[in-house]
């Protein structure tokens, strides 16, 4: 696990990454600087593969001897998945989670740094260069939002009803019949907001904003972080299955509430009674 000196180096690193390669194309990215990976929902661009590189080569001054995991490097390399089932320490890295967002001038995206070590989260970092603060989460440690020199303790929203719940429900990877199911079950629910960008739907749940998400692809640069900072912040995080959700599942889906009583009514209303 890392110290707050380290902590506080890795937040350095991601806002001068921010500063250098995020946000002077923010608003202004070209048609040319942006790329297709799987699919047209799934972008890429210049400003991805820049702050990445940078991200990596940052982390490596800081901690040499910790390897690192990146998305964009893993779409190239898709061998680099092995590393998360070696026990030696490796940071994933998203360096601008919500790219349609970022691409589209929208201001929904954020940077995420998990330090992972055989298979599990101890470290999670969240940077949003727009508010140009950090949800921070170490295992064991509550989560926290750091802004300047401030630390403010994080909790999830109390649980609600079903009627209440604010959810953002991710059902585009979802399988048939797993995705009609969990369709039919959205109307049991009170309000569903899609912030197309992972880092700022595990924040807003951090902060109390919303109450609840489920992804079924889970690429890990998308979920560790986040993962590990709802749970220090009070939440209930489990694949749909009910096991405990780990970096090297990749397509279990993960679905987070702010308890296990509310867990439980969610599942049920998405995919009936565990």
């Amino acid at each position: 696990m890392l110290d707050q000196r380290d902590l506080a180096a890795i937040e350095a690193l991601m806002r001068d990454v921010a500063t250098r390669h995020i946000m002077p194309g923010f608003g202004r990215t070209k048609p040319g600087q942006i790329h297709t990976k799987s699919g047209p929902l799934d972008p890429v661009t210049d400003a991805d593969r820049a702050a990445e590189a940078a991200l990596i080569d940052g982390l490596g001054q800081l901690f040499p001897g910790i390897g690192t995991l990146g998305e964009e490097s893993a779409d190239a390399d898709p061998s680099c998945f092995a590393a998360l089932d070696r026990d030696d320490p490796i940071f994933v890295i998203d360096p601008i989670d919500g790219t349609q967002n970022y691409a589209a001038g929208l201001p929904l995206f954020g940077i995420m740094i998990a330090l992972i070590v055989q298979n599990r989260v101890l470290d999670g970092l969240i940077y949003d260069p727009i508010r140009n603060d950090t949800v921070i989460a170490q295992a064991g440690g509550g989560a926290w939002l750091w802004r300047g020199q401030e630390r403010t303790r994080l909790h999830m929203a109390p649980s609600v009803p079903l009627t209440a719940m604010i959810a953002a429900i991710s059902w585009q990877y979802m399988p048939e019949p797993e995705r009609s199911r969990v369709l039919r079950g959205l109307t049991a629910l009170g309000q569903l907001p899609n912030f197309r960008c992972a880092a700022q739907t595990y924040r807003a749940m951090a902060m109390g904003a919303i109450h609840a998400s489920l992804s079924r692809r889970t690429l890990p640069w998308d979920h560790a972080a986040g993962s590990l900072i709802v749970a220090e912040a009070g939440g209930f995080v489990r694949q749909p299955d009910g096991a405990p959700w780990h970096p090297n599942a990749l397509n279990g889906g993960i679905m987070v509430a702010p308890d296990q009583a509310n867990w439980q009514a969610l599942h049920a209303a998405l995919y009936g009674a565990i």
